[in-house]
């Protein structure tokens, strides 16, 4: 069967254009007039520019029933391509419904990369493949990029397998082969980039095998390179639908473009607000060229919002308003006015999470003068990952069920696992599952067979894995690179052991206590010379573990970097990391899922899509939200796309709009001042509830009004260098941020929780004076003798000197010393 006949063949399975043509149109009566505009106008480019919450999905199937009920086109005609698999179901399932049947015979209805599989296996001879061609997973793709590092002999510290992978798919993303690699790309990458490549591209080829990248662009390059079979699809898909056009990449872009040439008839629904995936190859300017693009196009625009209230939506259009080149429209509801979005500062991260747990546990019992509100209604959308540690550690606490969307929780997350790994090798040298875990992470060169001959030599000698590898290396069992880095861990965890004590102390044996009643003189040992913090730093640096993230240049590393912070930050609540890992463990084994409602925590870029009654948006702080990465990297591009970020975060909201930021937050045991996020400066304030006690920021609304007040030194650089440089790079010059600065000096000093009432040594983050009197739980009282950062050096009058974190500190100037 010929091409042209497999594709008339889905001619049967769908009724006649007559007689589908004559049948009444009862699917039209639920769309309001734009809505209606969109499905109707049918020939010709059609950008449906849809606002969140307008019912794009419904006008989207609906255009799709309406070409097939006026007869426009067969089924296998229309070429309906969206971004997800979900997605791709709920369109077909909602046609079906439609029709009153189930959808048969629309084999182009699905995501980007289906769709241009089922291409690519009729065409693959022309781009040197055969139809039987496999895909490769992640996986695979870094072991054949490896191998070819590997014969180029190339360092595969400066280039590593993830990092290589990363810069070849922004190419495929772009459309870019390695014939066509940019002279600035190759120059930026020492023209290895493009070299490894092609090498990376020929053995695909050899292997008979893609990777997801090369599904679009093989079809791009046939369809550049053949006309004939460009011609034949062009006439085949006789119209073409695009959901979530704001999201496309450029190879997708000239995929649609391509095959739209002849007829035109394509509808693009979208929206340029919700542009929030550039960090993966998705340009916005894709849907803000349309009408340039296709000229004469049809603009609709649907701007009734059928989620959220008027001040919700009044509040996502006031911030969504300061970015530029818009297409732009004015959503509005039928809605009642509802509560205003309510806005709250607070002393620290810790503060906020109990103040939101509290506020659920409200909600959900209808104490707050409403009715109650489900679980299963509320979300906290978190901008980065690491956020969600302090609310799943408060939930965990007072017993209240969640969920976290779009990746595990916290404590289950893989980096997270392997750390604590470390911790319980340490703590317990007996723990010989978790050595396991992290003999070989990172990689030591102790493969399968090493680790056997280490639990070979356990068993003979009855002895823990720690000391198993011990005797082994003594016994020299193993040799080699792997002997030399296993010896290094083994003297690391002795090492980082004998420090979770202090050390020895001179026994009296006339007094002394014995381990039992026949036993030994039990060892007494001093305080430990350093914070449980500090040695957790200590092992995943000296482990090697930290550094292996920091060297690892795949997207998700910088963010398992920040969940490692906010670990060790999770330390502070408790005495040592015996009583951490015991919290851990009894709250992980007590959580069941019993299948009951529960509070949704995710990223902003996980709710896309989503909708609550209830939204809570913790973090609103410049550098947390906007992202300062995301700022430095693209500048006023990235702001823009933090920007449209807080809107699609606003318009998740329902009824209830929460949005909250905290003064302080702790970064390795040192207290960070931090300003509110500039988005909260651009809040309309007529929409806006400020539930935030008088004067706790120096009163007044918005960001400029309401921010905490960094610290002189603070002020001082931002004043400057760091103000000066980022108005030069056109980031933070909004009116907003210039406010803020102005108003910054007005403000008095913010101070955390447990140290409100102390004096603040305006030259360092400690809250603490030289000379000033403390009393540490262990080592009783003491005067402060120096200090450096968050770290003080005390002289106790018992325990002699020691540096101590302030945070283990309580200001006593009552007293005299």
């Amino acid at each position: 069967m010929s091409d042209f006949d497999e594709m008339d063949a889905f001619e049967g399975a769908s009724l006649s254009a007559r007689a589908m043509a004559a049948r009444p149109q009862p699917y039209l009566d639920g769309l309001n007039p734009a809505q209606r505009a969109a499905v109707e106008q049918m020939d010709g480019p059609v950008l449906m520019l849809a606002g969140a919450g307008t019912g794009k999905t419904k006008a989207l199937t609906t255009r799709i029933v309406h070409l097939m009920q006026t007869g426009r086109a067969r089924p296998n005609e229309i070429l309906a391509v969206t971004f997800t698999n979900k997605a791709a179901r709920e369109m077909k399932n909602r046609v079906g419904s439609m029709l009153g049947q189930h959808v048969e015979g629309m084999p182009w209805l699905g995501t980007f990369h289906a769709i241009c599989v089922k291409l690519l296996r009729r065409h693959a001879e022309l781009v040197g493949l055969k139809s039987n061609f496999t895909i490769l997973d992640t996986d695979d793709q870094l072991r054949l990029l490896k191998q070819l590092i590997r014969a180029e002999d190339i360092d595969d510290k400066r280039w590593p397998a993830r990092m290589l992978s990363g810069i070849i798919d922004a190419w495929k993303n772009k459309a870019i082969t390695p014939d066509k690699v940019p002279v600035a790309d190759a120059g930026a990458y020492n023209h290895l980039g493009p070299k490894l490549y092609a090498a990376y591209q020929a053995r695909l080829t050899e292997l008979n095998a893609t990777d997801f990248g090369d599904l679009l662009l093989h079809m791009v390059t046939i369809f550049q390179n053949h006309p004939d079979v460009l011609e034949q699809y062009q006439r085949w898909f006789k119209y073409i639908l695009v959901d979530e056009y704001q999201d496309t990449n450029v190879a997708q872009y000239l995929w649609l473009r391509l095959l739209a040439q002849g007829h035109k008839n394509i509808c693009c629904v979208g929206d340029d607000d919700q542009s929030i995936y550039g960090w993966r190859g998705a340009e916005v300017g894709n849907i803000l060229r349309f009408e340039t693009d296709f000229p004469g196009a049809h603009v609709v625009k649907l701007e009734q919002n059928y989620r959220s209230t008027p001040h919700i939506l009044a509040a996502a259009s006031g911030v969504i308003a300061g970015n530029q080149g818009r297409l732009g429209k004015t959503l509005w509801t039928e809605r009642d006015e509802g509560e205003k979005v309510r806005l709250i500062g607070h002393w620290d991260g810790e503060e906020e999470a109990r103040w939101i747990g509290d506020e659920v546990e409200a909600m959900q019992r209808g104490t707050r003068g409403m009715e109650p509100v489900s679980l299963d209604h509320m979300a906290i959308l978190v901008r980065a990952s690491h956020q969600m540690r302090a609310f799943e550690d408060r939930f965990l606490t007072i017993g209240l069920p969640y969920r976290v969307i779009g990746g595990p929780r916290f404590y289950e997350r893989m980096e997270i696992r392997d750390a604590m790994a470390y911790f319980r090798v340490v703590t317990s040298p007996d723990d010989d599952l978790a050595f396991e875990r992290i003999v070989n992470t990172p990689k030591r060169g102790l493969g399968d067979k090493a680790q056997q001959k280490i639990q070979v030599t356990a068993r003979q000698h009855g002895v823990n894995l720690v000391d198993g590898a011990r005797i082994l290396l003594s016994e020299g069992g193993l040799t080699g690179k792997g002997a030399a880095q296993l010896r290094l861990l083994i003297d690391g965890i002795e090492r980082w052991n004998s420090k979770l004590r202090g050390p020895a102390m001179p026994v009296d044996v006339e007094n002394a206590v014995l381990d039992d009643e026949t036993g030994p003189v039990r060892q007494e040992y001093g305080p430990p010379e350093m914070s449980h913090m500090e040695l957790a730093e200590i092992i995943l640096d000296e482990s090697g573990y930290t550094g292996m993230w920091q060297n690892d240049k795949t997207p998700e590393a910088p963010g398992r970097l920040e969940n490692l912070k906010e670990l060790v930050k999770a330390l502070e609540q408790f005495e040592n990391l015996q009583g951490f890992l015991e919290h851990v463990s009894l709250i992980m084994d007590n959580e069941s899922d019993d299948g009951g409602a529960k509070v949704s925590i995710m990223t902003l870029h996980a709710a896309k899509g989503l909708e609550f009654p209830a939204v809570f948006l913790p973090g609103w702080e410049d550098g947390l939200f906007p992202s300062q990465r995301s700022m430095d990297e693209s500048g006023i591009k990235g702001l823009e796309e933090e920007r449209r970020l807080a809107y699609v975060g606003i318009t998740r909201a329902e009824a209830i709009c929460t949005i909250s930021f905290a003064a302080n937050r702790r970064v390795f045991g040192q207290w960070q001042s931090s300003m509110p996020s500039r988005f909260i400066d651009e809040l309309p304030e007529d929409h806006v509830e400020v539930l935030t006690p008088p004067g706790l920021y120096g009163g007044g609304f918005g960001a400029a009004g309401m921010a905490s007040s960094a610290s002189v030194r603070e002020q001082e650089m931002m004043g400057s260098n760091l103000h000066n440089k980022a108005a030069e790079a056109n980031v933070y010059n909004s009116p907003g941020w210039r406010r803020l600065q102005a108003r910054a000096g007005e403000r008095g000093i913010s101070q955390p929780a447990e140290s409100r009432n102390m004096t603040i040594d305006m030259n360092a983050v400690s809250s603490f004076m030289m000379g000033e009197r403390v009393f540490h739980q262990k080592f009783g009282y003491g005067a402060i003798i120096g200090i450096e950062g968050d770290k003080l050096e005390v002289e106790f009058e018992k325990a002699g000197t020691k540096k101590v974190v302030s945070r283990f500190l309580t200001g006593c100037d009552d007293v005299p010393f």
